[in-house]
């Protein structure tokens, strides 16, 4: 801006502080204008400016002007001395102008534009608002002009008695209800600690439920278990009460003229040569049969005792310290060997008072071959067989053994029949 284009600035708007340039009609402005302008803007203030008070410079603003500022947008204001005579008498006007303004009115003068519209609008909205209130004003004032009658001041007075006393009864309940409040909180409060303490005994109580429910798990678990294997041994037990040890033990059948034992052939025949060895073995395991069965019943033989000892089973005789061998090893006549041939004598002396024995039990109960100083009879055809090899032959002395060995058998069912439980 050149120094003709800088215009002063004398006065600075009094709600922003910013400077303003004056419209140039202020500087015509005549007495008339100002003496309207003087008079008070509010009618019942009787305040009127004071003569003198034109020559105060309340709102007196030094006299600026604009200069460039730094950054070309922003200004300087500075005194300016010329032409001192004709700016003090337009200045002062305008000065005394604002000051009458001012002291008319709550706002300070001079303003900018936007300063003063913006001040318009407050003013508006308060306008709007003491119109509002002027209306409820004015209602209330016709509705008590429209009462004919005055107010009953007895009835006033003693309806504030009442309501002096229902205040009072009020504020006693309200203490009441506050002495209520503190009692219920202090309950609250002893509840509260209540309910920790059995949050805390829940929080236990689930723990050791937990700790006993995994306990009754395994228990459960261990339990099952001892069933399933007292179920299975009640199994096996069954399964043993229902098994005969001896005929598991002594198995007795025939093949073909033998009778065997435990698949041992007792006998021989001229057709068949069975080894000697097999015979002993045959021989061991009638022996240890006899002596089971009568050990389970009771039974002593008399005279004799029979002994298992494998393929070297002997029979012993009481009262002579006498072995008699049940078992050979030569050819079919060996006349030297007359052990032998006794020693199959006595063992079936010892079968026959098992028989007796048994028969004395149970009358009812009879072997199918009879037996008599070492000889076997067949009650069928009344032909008996002696158990001596000497002077007999290989297929009689086969077959007595075979009627043996099934008496044995017979002998054998009734001791399981009396001692296995059903």
């Amino acid at each position: 801006m050149s120094e003709a284009e800088k215009q002063a600035v004398s006065f600075a708007c009094q709600r922003c502080m910013q400077p303003i340039v004056l419209d140039e009609q202020l500087d015509k402005i005549n007495d008339h204008a100002m003496a309207e302008l003087s008079l008070p803007i509010y009618g019942d203030n009787g305040n009127v400016l004071d003569p003198q008070g034109a020559s105060s410079f309340d709102h007196f603003v030094p006299p600026y002007r604009l200069t460039d500022s730094i950054n070309g947008t922003g200004f300087m204001l500075v005194s300016d001395g010329r032409d001192s005579k004709k700016m003090s008498a337009a200045f002062k006007l305008k000065a005394e102008l604002f000051d009458c303004l001012s002291s008319n009115s709550e706002i300070d003068h001079p303003l900018c534009e936007e300063c003063a519209d913006s001040m318009l609008e407050i003013m508006d909205r308060e306008l709007k608002i003491a119109e509002d209130e002027w209306g409820v004003y004015k209602a209330y004032l016709d509705e008590l002009e429209q009462q004919r009658e005055a107010p009953n001041v007895d009835a006033l007075d003693k309806e504030l008695e009442e309501l002096k006393r229902s205040e009072q009864q009020l504020l006693s309940e309200l203490g009441h209800l506050k002495e209520e409040e503190q009692q219920l909180k202090d309950a609250i409060a002893q509840e509260e600690q209540e309910r920790e303490q059995l949050h805390e005994q829940e929080e236990c109580y689930w723990r050791e439920y937990t700790k006993h429910r995994r306990e009754l798990m395994l228990t459960e678990d261990d339990k099952r278990s001892l069933e399933s294997q007292i179920a299975y041994s009640r199994q096996q037990l069954d399964k043993l009460r229902d098994t005969n040890i001896f005929n598991i033990t002594f198995h007795i059948w025939h093949a073909g003229h033998f009778g065997t034992i435990n698949n041992f052939r007792l006998g021989r025949l001229p057709t068949v040569s069975v080894d000697w060895s097999e015979i002993n073995a045959a021989w061991g395991q009638t022996v240890l049969l006899l002596s089971a069965l009568a050990r389970k019943i009771g039974l002593t033989f008399e005279r004799y005792r029979v002994v298992p000892f494998g393929n070297h089973s002997y029979v012993e005789v009481l009262g002579e310290n006498r072995e008699l061998p049940l078992y050979g090893s030569g050819g079919f006549k060996f006349f030297w060997d007359t052990k032998f041939d006794a020693a199959m004598v006595a063992f079936l002396d010892c079968l026959t008072q098992f028989q007796k024995e048994v028969e004395k039990r149970d009358t009812e109960f009879l072997l199918p071959y009879k037996m008599e100083k070492g000889k076997i009879i067949d009650p069928s055809t009344g032909n008996s067989y002696s158990i001596k090899i000497q002077f007999n032959s290989e297929e009689q002395w086969t077959k007595a053994l075979k009627f043996m060995l099934t008496n044995l058998k017979w002998g054998l069912a009734w001791v399981s029949s009396q001692f296995v439980s059903p």
